[in-house]
């Protein structure tokens, strides 16, 4: 009999934009630098391009993450648009096509905080889904575990109004590839903050998981009420960390709100976003000092979400939550 694969721990390490921490993040040089980092996931920002294909970006919006505002040829597709009710002006991944995709470069989204990602701009690619999912083939042959994939459906109505649904695509080829059903070839998480765009992936049965941020409109999906209403289209919420464990007004952590534990009486895994080392990001009283760069007590804050009870973490530095989680599983 062939050699069973070993299974990560419970505790989920879901690897944000990839080591984003380390590399510009949605590049496969990060996405596979978070698997060897000993992350479990590879989570994906999924938006479209103009002929309906799936690429890896943190918004619609591509002016910040690639190198397309220095390039002449496109200088004419900056505009504005409404994106949710917000204005936006930039360039836009829908109004290009795949292979104009394919000639930009990636450059670091935050080089005042991660100035060593910037130096690396223009060294990579934009990937597609395919080849993500391919990645993550690579790495579970190499590394002798399953990496799994947890995509993002992101601003899911808006693409809808432009005639370029996310959900079809996605669900074809996660259908081509063996990663829908009960035991898909790779774990397989769906995320979205739109509750209809998780409806339409129901099809796929594979776990779900409806993202919540800190505005007026989740707060009543924060309620036992709300979290059984979550329940009949999710398997699990992936908060904003906020939500689990509030900052005080001393800049400390503060005790955990009631959310993992009513999310789990209703049956919900919790995968709360999103984990920073750098000081910038830390709750104060984490911070090592006043260099926005430099990592601060970050293995403090993951202690406190362990105990907590969540069942997993989004984090830009994947090393760091590998490291804190063999910590804390070894005391427990």
């Amino acid at each position: 009999m062939p050699k069973k694969k070993p299974q990560p721990p419970h505790l989920k390490i879901i690897s944000h934009r990839g080591a984003s921490g380390h590399r510009p993040e949605h590049t496969l040089a990060s996405y596979e630098l978070g698997a060897r980092y000993g992350g479990d996931f590879i989570e994906v920002d999924l938006v479209a391009t103009a002929d309906g294909h799936l690429i890896a970006r943190h918004e619609p919006e591509i002016g910040q993450t690639t190198d397309v505002a220095s390039r002449p040829e496109f200088a004419d597709r900056r505009r504005t648009v409404t994106i949710d009710g917000r204005e936006v002006t930039g360039f836009f991944a829908h109004d290009f096509t795949l292979a104009e995709i394919k000639t930009l470069r990636a450059v670091e989204r935050l080089p005042d905080v991660r100035p060593y990602n910037a130096e690396l701009n223009g060294r990579y690619e934009i990937p597609t889904l395919e080849e993500i999912v391919d990645l993550a083939d690579e790495l579970t042959r190499e590394l002798g575990r399953p990496i799994g994939v947890y995509p993002e459906t992101k601003h899911p109505s808006y693409h809808a109004s432009l005639g370029l649904d996310l959900e079809p695509p996605l669900i074809a080829l996660l259908r081509e590839r063996g990663l829908h059903g009960p035991e898909p070839r790779l774990p397989v998480f769906l995320q979205s903050f739109e509750a209809d765009s998780l409806r339409k992936l129901q099809e796929l049965e594979v776990p779900l998981v409806f993202l919540m941020g800190t505005g007026e409109q989740w707060q009543r999906y924060t309620t036992p009420e709300g979290l059984a209403e979550v329940a009949s289209f999710a398997q699990a919420i992936g908060p904003e960390k906020s939500l689990v464990i509030p900052v005080t007004e001393e800049g400390g952590l503060g005790e955990p709100t009631s959310l993992v534990a009513d999310a789990h009486e209703a049956g919900l895994l919790v995968h709360p976003y999103t984990f920073r080392s750098e000081n910038h990001f830390l709750p104060p009283k984490l911070r090592s000092g006043d260099d926005p760069t430099a990592y601060g007590s970050f293995a403090a804050e993951y202690e406190a979400f362990f105990a907590a009870g969540v069942d997993g973490v989004f984090t830009d530095h994947s090393r760091h939550a590998f490291l804190a989680r063999e910590m804390f599983l070894a005391q427990a």
